[in-house]
């Protein structure tokens, strides 16, 4: 753990059978140390867990947690499998970098000084949203005096209140159920509600009504564009519920800014964003649920901070940043991108 937080690596895995492994800018890099055996697992097992918790994962062959090292927070995954026991850690900074340290677009700085209302942020695992989520939310607590509360499963980034007052709550430690601790969350005066992940049509009514009652909340999904997080959310409820949640979602949903992370010429990564702002245009289409329009509002809105993933990722190609083929490898429409490139060459 201390060679993977020394050297910038973002996971370690674990597990019988294997060697330990890192992952080195999103790719799997081996050790040259022997293969786990069972008493080492067990070892490693109880060096991170109480003994009640390795209990639950050895009934239930699964479990999900955190653990923090004097020099490290990590993500703790354990799970079963075909050779045994195996974990995955994932390291969390101690250091929250600042939006201006990301190089995150401006908008996102606009979503997050509004009063009320819904933000979600979307992308694949390993994509950067607890990053780019733990920068807007320390933006919040550095520069507006609010109460943020947030609900995790387990808790990532650890904030300390500054101008705002901070709150975390852990599903499993300091609550039972994650809906009960977001319904509580309604009576516990918070202006900015953080949902780890909304899995659910119950946490995402929830988290609708939070955000029509005066509240700013952030919630992640893995979903891989904006429309396709918009189509996703919809997609939790009934045909017959579909008129009444567009009306709620159009008028709740500020923006959603689904990320990714691509390997760039010098050997770094780079976030890239599609990015939605919910502007009454794009409320109208909702409502509506032409999804299709929205997504022709993006490509022409920059002005309003929207943009498309491969408006985005020709502009990376463009400035030499990425590779090409790097870029298309990326991109949902490799087609589109590829008429893009030709036409900018």
């Amino acid at each position: 753990m201390r060679i993977a937080d020394e050297k910038g690596y973002s996971d370690v895995h674990l597990g019988v059978g294997e060697v330990p492994r890192y992952r080195e800018r999103g790719e799997i890099i081996p050790t040259d140390w022997p293969v786990t055996d069972d008493a080492t697992f067990v070892d490693w097992m109880k060096e991170v867990l109480p003994p009640e918790k390795i209990d639950s994962f050895l009934r239930n062959k699964d479990f999900d947690g955190s653990y923090a090292f004097p020099f490290v927070r990590v993500r703790i995954n354990l799970m079963d499998s075909l050779l045994g026991p195996a974990m995955v850690l994932r390291l969390i900074p101690k250091e929250i970098l600042t939006m201006e340290q990301l190089n995150l677009p401006e908008v996102l700085r606009e979503l997050a000084s509004r009063p009320k209302g819904l933000v979600l942020i979307t992308g694949p695992t390993g994509s950067g949203k607890s990053t780019t989520l733990a920068a807007m939310i320390d933006w919040i607590n550095r520069n507006q005096s609010r109460h943020i509360l947030t609900i995790e499963d387990p808790v990532e980034f650890v904030h300390s209140s500054r101008r705002s007052l901070v709150r975390h709550r852990e599903v499993g430690m300091h609550t039972h159920k994650f809906h009960n601790a977001l319904k509580a969350s309604l009576r516990e005066d918070p202006d900015v509600i953080l949902i780890g992940e909304i899995r659910d049509q119950e946490t995402l009514g929830t988290a609708l009504e939070a955000s029509q009652t005066g509240h700013l909340v952030f919630g992640t999904l893995h979903t891989n564009s904006a429309v396709k997080t918009v189509e996703r959310v919809l997609g939790m409820y009934e045909p017959e519920q579909q008129d009444s949640v567009r009306r709620s979602l159009s008028e709740s949903l500020l923006g959603v800014i689904a990320q990714g992370l691509i390997r760039t010429t010098d050997g770094k990564r780079a976030a890239y964003h599609d990015i939605l702002v919910n502007s009454d245009a794009c409320k109208d289409y909702i409502q509506r649920g032409e999804l299709d329009s929205v997504e022709e509002i993006m490509q022409r809105s920059r002005f309003e901070g929207m943009c498309t993933a491969n408006q985005v990722l020709a502009e990376l190609v463009e400035t030499g940043k990425v590779e090409p083929e790097k870029a298309l490898e990326a991109s949902l429409k490799p087609n589109e991108l590829a008429q893009a490139l030709r036409g900018r060459q």
